[in-house]
């Protein structure tokens, strides 16, 4: 799709379903609506960014609302849209840019600090979930159950085995894309795990990653490389003497990515891009686990002896081997089975009736099965050895 059906398409949902135009310059890049919005990221993917909202059901109800919104614009227009980790068939040669400032920064940055860092931008996608904490030590606990658990949530979600029309190798290649974006402001945290670990710490990390941009006068300035401790010092080469706003500082943050990101919330980061349904098991998975006492300190429990080297390798390898990445003397799924029961009982113990929504991951820790070997099997057998089908396959 170009550019200019995705305008298309922005401006239809915002007159059908009353949707504010973000726009910058003469350009739509995105919608707001209330606490939710709609972004552009570099490649065309739509982003759906929702309301904080306090049960699975109402989050549910609220992506479901968003699909309902975007397909009924996008089929008058004969636009589909797919459920994948990574663009299966086009190269990033043929992937339009989105006109966005901070991409174009990005986009010139990303070959000096590692080989994948433009197949991240153009041709990966994911589902994010943001969950609040309510104390430093709250945060500390849910970090690093959550970064210890990260590979899970990627194989268990693992969707993206194609690339430019054939098998990659990879069960999830968009997580392997992020081993080689920019080691700076990716990866596994180990600091996160030091007994000293707390909010400053996490400032000093993101103090020390490297800037790319600064928004001043409705334009992005290019700092890419530039230090933030400069800028705090008004010494930013970018724009001698200035001082940062708290704007800037917010800007930055989400110009860091690794595998669990801390904001004003945790964001989990691990997992593809899927269809319909397991769109609404992502956050059950992390919810059954974080927001209750209980299964949250058997996570803590579970994971205090793992070692930096244990979490390291399940990141580098899930992506490749996924549910049957060996780990000590079994394999990731029988890890997988004991964490997805936990969640389970976190849900029954919040009493929302929330299970339902684990049963799309059940299968898959069942069988041992992702679903990305689903598609493989699909691709080597009633396929017959053409992508095309998962464009029917995963259509939302």
């Amino acid at each position: 799709m170009k550019y200019e059906q995705i305008a298309e398409l922005l401006n239809s949902i915002a007159e059908r379903f009353d949707w504010e135009k973000v726009m910058e310059g003469d350009y739509i890049i995105g919608l707001k609506q209330g606490k939710q919005s709609i972004s552009l990221e570099p490649g065309g993917q739509f982003e759906l960014s929702g309301a904080p909202l306090e049960t699975l059901h109402q989050t549910c109800a609220e992506v479901n609302s968003h699909l309902y919104q975007v397909k009924a614009v996008a089929e008058e227009m004969g636009i589909g849209f797919l459920g994948i980790g990574f663009q299966p068939k086009w190269g990033l040669k043929d992937i339009p840019v989105m006109p966005k400032g901070r991409y174009e920064i990005m986009r010139n940055y990303m070959p000096k600090v590692g080989s994948l860092g433009l197949d991240m931008m153009f041709r990966t996608c994911t589902v994010q979930v943001n969950l609040d904490f309510s104390s430093e030590a709250d945060m500390i606990r849910k970090f690093r159950a959550g970064l210890a658990l990260q590979p899970i949530a990627t194989a268990l979600f693992a969707n993206s085995p194609f690339t430019e029309g054939k098998p990659n190798g990879y069960l999830s290649m968009r997580s392997h894309i992020w081993t080689d974006t920019d080691n700076n402001r990716a990866g596994m945290l180990p600091f996160v795990f030091d007994d000293s670990f707390g909010f400053e710490q996490y400032v000093d990390y993101a103090l020390d990653v490297p800037m790319y941009f600064v928004y001043r006068k409705k334009k992005y300035i290019d700092c890419a490389g530039m230090s933030f401790r400069d800028f705090l010092a008004g010494k930013l080469p970018c724009l001698p003497g200035e001082l940062p706003t708290l704007n800037d500082w917010e800007n930055h943050l989400t110009t860091i990515f690794p595998e669990v990101r801390l904001k004003r919330y945790l964001e989990m980061r691990g997992a593809d891009g899927g269809p319909w349904r397991r769109l609404c098991a992502l956050p059950a998975f992390w919810v059954g686990l974080l927001y209750d006492e209980d299964s949250l300190q058997n996570v803590l429990d579970m994971t205090a002896d793992w070692t930096t080297g244990e979490r390291q390798m399940l990141r580098n390898k899930v992506p490749k081997t996924g549910l049957k990445t060996p780990f000590r003397d079994g394999l990731l799924r029988h890890v997988a089975q004991d964490v997805l029961k936990l969640s389970k009982d976190g849900l029954e113990r919040r009493g929302f009736k929330e299970t339902g929504f684990l049963n799309e991951v059940a299968e898959v820790v069942r069988t041992g099965v992702t679903p990305a070997e689903k598609l493989l099997d699909m691709y080597h057998g009633k396929w017959r050895e053409s992508v095309d089908p998962v464009f029917e396959e995963l259509l939302y």
